[in-house]
C-alpha cells in the first residue's frame, strides 16, 4: 500500500501546489479590483536547468511557510513578501515567475510514472493509480472510495499536452530531487 500512497500523495501535492499558486493569482487579481477573474491558463515555457535547480532550492525554503497557509484565504502581505524574497534569492525575477516554473514542472511531473521514472502522460499515470487502488485489498473501503473519486475527477480534467518537449528530459533528470521537496510533507 505504501508503494501506492507515496506517488498518489506526490501527485496530490503537485496538484495542491498548482491550485495554491492559482489561488494566489486569483486573490491578487481580486484584490486589484478584478473580482471574478478566472485563473489564467497555464503559461508553458521552456525550462532551464538553472530554473529547476532554483525551484528545488526555493521550494525547500517555501515549504515551512506555505504549509501554514490556509487554502482560499486572502494571502497575508508579509507572507507574500517572504515568498517573493525567497523566489528572488533563488534566481527568479518574482514569485509569479517562480509559480510559472513550478506549474511547468508540475505539468511534466504529473505524467511521470513513479515506478519507471519515465514520462508516460498524466492520463496513463492516473489510470495506473486507479488500477492500483482497485487492486489494493488492505485499503479501507472509505479510503478506496475517496481515492477513486479523486482519481476519476482528475481523469475528467486532463492536463494540456507538454508543448516544450525538452522540459520532459529536464524534469525526469531532477525527478528524485523534485519529488523530495514537493512530496516532503506527505511522508
Amino acid at each position: 500500500m505504501r508503494a501506492f500512497i507515496r506517488p498518489f500523495a506526490t501527485a496530490l501535492t503537485i496538484a495542491g501546489l498548482a491550485a495554491a499558486l492559482s489561488a494566489f493569482s486569483v486573490n491578487s487579481a481580486q484584490a486589484q479590483g478584478q473580482a471574478g477573474a478566472a485563473p489564467p491558463p497555464l503559461k508553458q515555457i521552456a525550462l532551464s536547468e538553472k530554473q529547476i535547480e532554483g525551484a528545488i532550492a526555493a521550494q525547500k525554503d517555501m515549504n515551512p511557510i506555505t504549509e501554514k497557509m490556509q487554502e482560499n484565504s486572502k494571502p497575508d502581505p508579509k507572507v507574500m513578501a517572504q515568498l517573493e524574497a525567497i523566489a528572488k534569492k533563488n534566481g527568479f525575477a518574482s514569485y509569479d515567475e517562480f509559480g510559472t516554473v513550478m506549474d511547468n514542472i508540475g505539468l511534466v511531473l504529473g505524467g511521470v510514472d513513479p515506478a519507471t521514472k519515465k514520462y508516460v502522460g498524466s492520463e496513463a499515470v492516473i489510470k495506473s493509480e486507479i488500477a492500483q487502488v482497485q487492486a489494493d485489498k488492505k485499503m479501507s473501503a472509505a479510503d478506496k472510495k475517496q481515492a477513486l473519486d479523486d482519481l476519476n475527477a482528475a481523469l475528467k480534467s486532463p492536463e494540456p499536452p507538454v508543448q516544450n518537449k525538452g522540459n520532459i528530459d529536464l524534469v525526469v533528470k531532477y525527478y528524485d530531487k523534485l519529488e523530495a521537496v514537493m512530496g516532503s510533507d506527505q511522508r
